[in-house]
């Protein structure tokens, strides 16, 4: 068998001197969250007799992964972190769904109706069922929807750092969000304020697939969206309700009656904006097993996601896997990092720089003496799970202190007229401290490829 990794041998030589030099020393070591295999940029593999390679397609980066024994298949640059377009509306759907019922009212502010990309068509004149909101968002990717939702309780401010606190919970440090629909440019955000992985959108897809209302949501290939009875012609006599329905479909075309239909299909979520190219997470179920794959900054979407799950489902349990999807810390949400912009949210990135940075590897001599190396050409994370190939080197870890709860979250109740949502402007960002993420190159322009008319370039 063979691995392939696209690991730089400059990594061992600062390591093993630091060691020899200083003995006596504590050298610390992070590493990839899921296995030292993670850490690679190229494709990471461990080749078959029989098995044939793993697909190559158009993406900068993915995974695939069976969520059932937590085995991490194949991946390519499966911690690079990248723009994640609306395949972030999984994080915000995991993270609101627990705490709103399906029957809470929501009324949404005018500013809240017109945001940009995609929208469902709402009214601030309308209170809207959270379950409507879901689907919209989930189903059609409606950033109107996901704003509404994110907006509840104390604010938009406070579902972002919710957001936060759940991707650290699930050990997703690859992660920041900046937005509740995963929008960019629109909102003046960049790899420095807003950035996933390929690794952390199937740990949200795992825990997803966990929550029976999110599975059925990104399950479901069509719905009713409740909208206003337009005002009687002339001559017609008024409607006895206010509202009537709409249908909406989903944009996930592997579900049953799909272009792509593919067999045993559970749902996912797609997205795709000029500068985040196109991104999915998605599972499927085949003899007892579930694989889930994620991509980034891709191409070609479905044909590509196809590949992968077809490879998944023929490699599973024959190939020896690269590493494995991390289980959350605590089962309760912990209290969100600093927003960005702020020192604690650049302090709180500091130890999860993008992976192709330099790094300076420090070690205390037995004399008092520093010894201070540089020329490892790749910082990985903060070590969570055994590596998958071999014990590591003895090391020392510091982790820091978990966040306190933040207690329990509280819808604001309906008064009357006062709508429930209130809209907290995006604005432009502030400064952000944090390093910069993944050394993904910006792809410019791109071909929307395959995507519907209503998600275009710099819509999702």
């Amino acid at each position: 068998m063979r691995t392939v990794r696209r690991v730089s041998a400059a990594l061992t030589v600062p390591l093993i001197a630091a060691s020899l030099a200083c003995p006596a020393g504590a050298v610390v070591v992070p590493e990839p969250v899921g296995g030292s295999l993670l850490a690679g940029h190229g494709v990471i593999e461990v080749t078959t007799p029989g098995v044939p390679a793993a697909p190559k397609i158009d993406a900068s980066s993915w995974i695939i992964a069976d969520v059932d024994t937590g085995q991490v298949l194949a991946a390519k640059d499966p911690h690079g972190q990248y723009l994640p377009a609306s395949a972030l509306k999984t994080l915000t759907s995991i993270t609101l769904i627990p705490k709103l019922n399906r029957s809470d009212l929501i009324q949404p502010s005018q500013q809240t109706c017109d945001v940009e990309g995609t929208k469902v068509g709402m009214t601030p004149k309308l209170k809207y069922r959270a379950d409507d909101l879901f689907k919209a968002m989930l189903l059609m990717s409606a950033n109107d929807a996901a704003l509404a939702v994110a907006s509840t309780g104390n604010g938009l401010k406070a579902t972002l750092d919710a957001m936060n606190a759940e991707a650290r919970r699930l050990q997703a440090d690859d992660t920041l969000a900046a937005s509740p629909n995963g929008l960019d440019v629109d909102l003046g955000l960049n790899l420095h304020t807003q950035h996933t992985s390929a690794y952390d959108l199937a740990l949200f897809l795992k825990q997803g697939l966990k929550l029976p209302d999110f599975k059925d949501y990104i399950s479901t290939v069509n719905a009713k969206f409740p909208i206003p009875v337009p005002a009687p012609k002339k001559g017609q006599k008024k409607s006895s309700t206010t509202t009537t329905t709409e249908p909406i479909y989903s944009h996930d075309r592997l579900l049953p009656g799909e272009p792509y239909a593919y067999r045993g299909m559970i749902g996912g979520k797609n997205g795709y904006t000029v500068h985040a190219g196109q991104t999915f997470v998605g599972a499927a179920r085949r003899n007892g097993h579930t694989i889930v794959i994620s991509l980034m900054h891709g191409e070609v979407l479905w044909e590509s996601a196809v590949k992968l799950l077809d490879w998944g489902f023929a490699a599973d349990g024959k190939v020896k896997p690269v590493g494995t999807l991390v289980d959350a810390v605590g089962t309760h949400q912990a209290t969100a990092p600093a927003s960005p912009g702020s020192a604690g949210a650049g302090a709180g990135r500091s130890a999860a720089a993008k992976p192709g940075t330099s790094m300076m590897v420090m070690a205390a001599g037995a004399g008092g003496g520093v010894i201070l190396l540089a020329g490892i050409l790749f910082l990985v994370r903060r070590r969570r799970t055994p590596a998958v190939d071999g014990p590591p080197p003895p090391v020392t870890v510091t982790s820091p202190p978990p966040p306190a709860d933040p207690g329990p979250f509280t819808p604001e109740a309906l008064p009357g007229d006062p709508p429930l949502v209130r809209f907290e402007p995006f604005g432009a960002p502030e400064p952000f401290s944090a390093p910069e993420s993944s050394g993904a190159p910006d792809p410019g322009p791109a071909a929307p490829g395959d995507l519907p008319p209503w998600e275009q370039p710099n819509r999702k």
